[in-house]
C-alpha cells in the first residue's frame, strides 16, 4: 500500500470552507501519491475506500459537466461500471439509491457502449444527447441530488479518514 499524507492545516482549513473543499484535499492527496490519474498499477496500491473515492471524483466531475453520455464517451465507462464501485457505495458507504442508479446506467452502457464510445466531431457528440434520452433521468437525478451525495461522501470520508489518508 502506498502512503498518502495530507497536512492537518490544509485539511482543517478546507473543512471550514465546506465539504467540497474538504473532499478536494483528500482526493488531491491520493492523486498526488499515485502521480495523477489512476492506472491499473497505481490502483493496485490503493485500498478499497481510496479507489472508491477516486471513482466518485471521476463520476462527479464527468456527470456534472456533461452527464453520463460524456462520462461514457470520454472512456470512463469501464472505470466506473467494471469495478465494484456501485457495490462499494451501496453496501459499504450506505448510498443504496446511487448504487441502484449506477447499476441501471451500467445496463444502458452495455447496450449502447460501442456507439457512445466512438470518436465524433463536436456536433456528432452533441447529437448523442438527442439519440439517447434514456440517460436524461439519470443525469437529472444526479444533478438534483449532487449536494446530498457529496455531503454523504464527505461525512463518510471524515468518519473513516484513516482509511483514506494519514494526517500530519
Amino acid at each position: 500500500m502506498i502512503q498518502i499524507t495530507v497536512k492537518d492545516t490544509e485539511l482543517s482549513n478546507a473543512a471550514l470552507e465546506g465539504m467540497d473543499e474538504f473532499l478536494a484535499v483528500v482526493i488531491q492527496g491520493i492523486r498526488k501519491a499515485i502521480g495523477g490519474e489512476p492506472t491499473p498499477e497505481t490502483l493496485g496500491q490503493l485500498n478499497a475506500d481510496q479507489m472508491t473515492l477516486l471513482c466518485w471524483d471521476t463520476l462527479h466531475q464527468e456527470v456534472m459537466e456533461g452527464g453520463f453520455i460524456q462520462l461514457i464517451h470520454n472512456g470512463y465507462g469501464t472505470y466506473i461500471f467494471k469495478n465494484p464501485f456501485a457495490k462499494a457505495v451501496g453496501k459499504m458507504w450506505g448510498m443504496r439509491e446511487l448504487s441502484k442508479r449506477l447499476y441501471e446506467v451500467h445496463t444502458l452502457w452495455l447496450q449502447n457502449r460501442e456507439e457512445l464510445e466512438r470518436d465524433y466531431s463536436d456536433d456528432e457528440f452533441m447529437a448523442l444527447y438527442e439519440r439517447y434520452p434514456q440517460f436524461d433521468d439519470y443525469d437529472d437525478w444526479f444533478v438534483e441530488n449532487e449536494e446530498e451525495l457529496t455531503e454523504h461522501i464527505a461525512h463518510y470520508v471524515d468518519e473513516h479518514l484513516d482509511s483514506f489518508v494519514t494526517v500530519e
